[in-house]
């Protein structure tokens, strides 16, 4: 596995910052599917929908790099792989709660001003 970006290759800007590692909306999208636990590449696409295979391998493979998941490959025969958050990565969850709350609070005023 490569190592981790280091401090000086990561924006000055801690907002910047986390945009950088999770600022994609197939990185959000992984991230809360894998706050539920451990899933496999096929539970991942399914769960996500539109996504392309080469994107979300791209952003599964980007995301271990940062050390936001773990990948791990089971030797079986066809081969079986499964991600899940590393510490680093769950570290991310009251970010997303967040945005949960954001997204039903303004989903909700849409539907009092309309």
């Amino acid at each position: 596995m490569e190592e981790q970006k280091s401090v000086k290759e990561l924006p000055a800007c801690p907002v910047e910052t986390t945009l950088t590692l999770i600022g994609d909306k197939w990185k959000v999208l992984i991230l809360r599917d894998l706050l539920t636990g451990t899933k496999r590449f096929g539970e991942l696409k399914k769960s996500i929908g539109s996504v392309s295979q080469k994107v979300l391998t791209a952003q599964l493979r980007d995301m271990e790099e940062s050390g936001l998941i773990h990948r791990k490959v089971y030797a079986e025969v066809p081969p079986r792989v499964e991600y899940s958050l590393t510490e680093l990565g769950l570290s991310l969850k009251p970010i997303l709660d967040a945005m949960q709350n954001w997204g039903e609070e303004y989903k909700s005023s849409l539907e009092k001003a309309g």
